[in-house]
């Protein structure tokens, strides 16, 4: 068989793997919603202020591609669930800043560990060579996904 035609043919089977990986992966998002006590609209507003760090709501808004209105709802959900707290901007008094509560932070990091964990014993069982055809797979993924984010919706 030449290359081009095994390429042409592993091409689907490994479409199809990316995409067990991510109905997987949704489960597992849902499963971590579920033991938060949240919904995945709110995970998904955790995890943004997880990676990275305190923001405005219209900041959160933005990264969510959600309205500032219905982002506001996700902050309340999620501050009376004990998630998040309001605080003041450090540098503009006119804004408030919505910051993840340790508590909150720790619980979540409790169900995500033994994720991480998981994943880098898996990568760790190959190769320094097979981690670096992953990792350059997995980037070219993302790069297409994210590709897919810069189109004009139909």
């Amino acid at each position: 068989m030449s290359t081009a035609h095994k390429a042409s043919t592993d091409g689907p089977a490994i479409a199809a793997r990316v995409r067990r990986v991510q109905v997987i992966s949704d489960k597992v998002q849902r499963r971590l919603a579920r033991l938060l006590e949240v919904n995945p609209t709110d995970l998904t507003a955790m995890e943004h202020l997880l990676e990275s760090g305190p923001m405005t709501a219209s900041e959160l808004a933005s990264r969510m591609q959600m309205s500032t209105a219905a982002t506001t709802h996700v902050i309340d959900r999620l501050s009376r669930a004990g998630h998040v707290r309001r605080a003041a901007h450090p540098s503009d008094r006119r804004k408030i800043r919505v910051e993840t509560e340790p508590e909150a932070v720790e619980r979540a990091m409790v169900e995500l560990r033994p994720i991480i964990a998981g994943v880098v014993q898996v990568a760790s069982a190959r190769s320094a060579e097979e981690r670096a055809v992953i990792a350059s797979f997995l980037d070219d993924v993302s790069a297409f996904y994210a590709s897919l984010l810069e189109e004009p919706e139909r």
